[in-house]
């Protein structure tokens, strides 16, 4: 804008740019605002959301009896990172039940829904064990074969080889172990050595 040398110029350019440009600022500054109150509202909305499947997923673990309810929990969370938490602890209750198919759907639901890389391969590595339990050994290995990140390839080799000792493919499984320690799963895990030393020893005879 010019530099005006009298108030009385300063004050008859005010009033011709608002009479220029006056609706438009109108308009902007209820957009602005109303821009602003959705944002406002739609926060306050994740948070109520949030708090209210936080609230849900307490209820749902003090009942004890997480596996008969997680289903409707899951039907109203389905959206929350609460739904995925509910699916694996009812997924181990249901191992710890013998019931493989409910564990693998839980699982199967945990991997399909989380977005977490590390939470995704945490749900297909517990979903491959649990197929390999019910002997649906491609289907493990299948979900073995998943991307997942790097610091997990010590543990996708040792349910590998887990799953190859239970095929009786020793040969393979001994690899699939020794892949393991390479990248250093028994650094943490003792019974991994242990069991490629099985091999080991069994391959000598």
């Amino acid at each position: 804008m010019e530099i005006y040398s009298t108030e009385e110029q300063q004050a008859e350019a005010i009033k011709r740019f608002f009479r220029e440009n006056g609706t438009s600022l109108i308009i902007g500054a209820v957009l602005g605002l109303g821009g602003l109150y959705g944002w406002k509202a739609y926060n306050q909305h994740q948070i109520d959301t949030a708090e209210a499947s936080s609230e849900a997923y307490n209820q749902l673990v003090d009942s004890g009896d997480v596996l008969t309810k997680s289903d409707d929990f899951l039907v109203n969370n389905g959206e929350s990172s609460y739904a995925v938490l509910a699916a694996f602890v009812a997924a181990k209750e249901a191992v710890e039940q013998g019931k493989l198919d409910v564990a693998q759907e839980k699982l199967t639901f945990a991997a399909d829904s989380v977005k977490t890389p590390e939470l995704k391969a945490t749900a297909y590595l517990r979903l491959a064990r649990v197929q390999a339990a019910r002997e649906d050994y491609s289907a493990a290995l299948a979900t073995l074969g998943n991307s997942m990140p790097e610091s997990f390839v010590a543990q996708v080799a040792e349910v590998k080889g887990d799953i190859l000792l239970a095929q009786g493919k020793k040969d393979a499984a001994r690899d699939a172990y020794q892949k393991a320690v390479t990248a250093g799963g028994s650094d943490n895990n003792p019974l991994l050595q242990i069991k490629l030393d099985d091999l080991a020893g069994t391959a000598a005879l």
